[in-house]
């Protein structure tokens, strides 16, 4: 596949692109990082360097794409953080071109506006902006569990309660929700659930909650969610495929004791997600 991922970038570490666009490859599809930041590293640290690029330069960027004739080939759009609202209109506007070039396209948006334990830690106005221009108009969403409950506009603490509030999102437009870290009432004590749900049905999968948070894992799972569900057109298969890779990275991340993601040193298991990971379905 040729997926458009207009992402942030930075030189040290993996976030945004710099973890999406290797996960992509590492799958063999074809990539075009745009950038909407370059930095020296993600800001968990506290202290960054580089620049954020203006929306009218990544407009530019899209258009010197659109300039070799190529948009419509693309198969995808991918987005991840979008910092102000101008660049969310950018990326729309990117959609709506690829779109127009080739309908069978999708969006995918990873809506990232805050987590569990930190609430929202993006500029103010950009979750409305997320939860009432941009998630309509996307065909995947990956919110976390804490983002979920932000669009839906409630707060989920069982399965039931998070696929009814997946069930008010999808009604605004996208049919395909991706919910990662998702902690119920329901579930063993020390595990996570993953839970995918589209107009065939809603399924789970359940893996032990590893002490660790390194930042990049929701970027990694937008884009291998996205690649796997394009791929063999099933949620199932796409929850189980992308969890496996990703809960191996994470382990191997603990593993190594680093603060970034083991994306390189765990690289076989995007290419071959592990066995063994199987998802249940919930309707």
């Amino acid at each position: 596949m040729k997926i458009l991922s207009i992402q942030s970038s930075v030189a040290y570490g993996y976030v945004g692109n710099s973890a999406a666009a290797f996960a992509l490859q590492r799958l063999g599809h074809e990539v075009w990082p745009v950038l909407t930041v370059h930095f020296s590293n993600h800001t968990g640290y506290g202290a960054w360097r580089g620049p954020l690029l203006a929306p009218a330069d990544v407009a530019e960027v899209i258009a010197g794409i659109a300039d070799r004739g190529v948009l419509g080939t693309a198969d995808a759009v991918l987005s991840g953080y979008q910092g102000d609202p101008a660049v969310g209109a950018v990326i729309l506007d990117a959609v709506e071109q690829v779109k127009a070039a080739n309908p069978a396209a999708v969006y995918c948006c990873d809506p990232v506006m805050g987590d569990v334990g930190r609430g929202l830690f993006v500029r103010a106005g950009i979750p409305q902006y997320m939860r009432d221009v941009v998630v309509p108009r996307a065909d995947i969403i990956t919110p976390n569990h804490f983002e979920l409950d932000f669009l839906a506009g409630r707060v989920t603490t069982t399965l039931a309660e998070v696929l009814a509030a997946v069930d008010v999102v999808r009604a605004t437009g996208p049919r395909h929700v991706l919910v990662t870290s998702v902690v119920h009432g329901d579930a063993p004590t020390g595990t996570v659930d993953v839970v995918a749900v589209s107009d065939e049905g809603a399924w789970a999968v359940t893996t032990p909650l590893l002490p660790i948070t390194p930042n990049g894992g929701g970027d990694v799972t937008a884009a291998l969610y996205l690649a796997h569900l394009l791929t063999t057109r099933s949620p199932a298969t796409a929850l189980e495929r992308t969890v496996a890779s990703v809960f191996a990275i994470l382990e191997a991340t603990l593993a190594a004791g680093s603060r970034e993601l083991a994306l390189i040193a765990a690289q076989d298991m995007i290419a071959d997600p592990p066995a063994g990971l199987v998802s249940r379905r919930l309707r």
